[in-house]
């Protein structure tokens, strides 16, 4: 225990103030998913708009928030905006703005690609059976796209949960910034802290991500075949 620097989560309450700091990362992350589904979905439905002003708009932001690293946002926002319009942003807030920017991008992107991927043909059956356009949406193209954008929707949780570690670099004390604090403080009574500490962080990491992605795999399987 001594060897691998484990000892130190058995301090005072250090390993519950990392269960903390994983709450903190996942709240962020659960908040900018709440955020991002709805705009996500209607960022998606604009980009399957033939409108050139709404293809333009909507090609420059996805490509806005791909070319951009999320560190570099989170500066943007946190430190940038706080000196141009001179109001007192809270860390968190920053990054709950910056994955909700970013998430609505990407879940627009999978929602344009479910609803492209839909064949032709499913419209053409449809109306031919005398439906009308939002019938044909309501009852043929909707549950084709959420079984195609469900477990796409899901591995995006498992990306923000794990972006979220960028986060201290803004001050939030998630979860990887308590560990930080952790080895800090007993850089000279357990000079291995950095191995334990960061062992622990990566399961605590593997515990939130490894089942949101089960998941997906299950739905992804079980689709497939119906």
């Amino acid at each position: 225990m001594q060897d691998l620097g484990i000892d130190v989560l058995f301090k005072g309450t250090n390993g519950i103030r990392l269960l903390e700091g994983l709450w903190v990362s996942l709240r962020i992350s659960l908040i900018a998913v709440l955020i991002s589904l709805p705009f996500g979905i209607l960022i998606g439905i604009l980009m399957t708009k033939k409108h050139p002003a709404i293809r333009i708009f909507t090609r420059l932001y996805l490509e806005i928030v791909r070319i951009m690293p999320q560190m570099v946002l989170l500066f943007i926002v946190f430190f940038g905006s706080t000196r141009i319009f001179g109001w007192d942003l809270d860390a968190e807030v920053a990054a709950i703005i910056v994955f909700s920017f970013w998430g609505t991008a990407e879940m627009g992107d999978l929602v344009r690609g479910a609803l492209i991927s839909i064949p032709k043909h499913q419209y053409e059956s449809a109306w031919a059976l005398g439906l009308t356009k939002g019938q044909t949406y309501i009852s043929v193209v909707i549950p084709q796209t959420l079984r195609r954008l469900i477990p796409l929707s899901i591995n995006l949780i498992t990306r923000m949960i794990k972006t979220t570690s960028l986060v201290m670099m803004i001050g939030v004390v998630e979860v990887l910034k308590v560990g930080q604090q952790i080895i800090e403080a007993n850089r000279t009574a357990s000079p291995n802290a950095a191995f334990g500490v960061y062992a622990v962080v990566f399961l605590l990491y593997f515990a939130a991500c490894w089942p949101i992605g089960r998941l997906a795999k299950h739905l992804e399987r079980k689709w497939a075949v119906a």
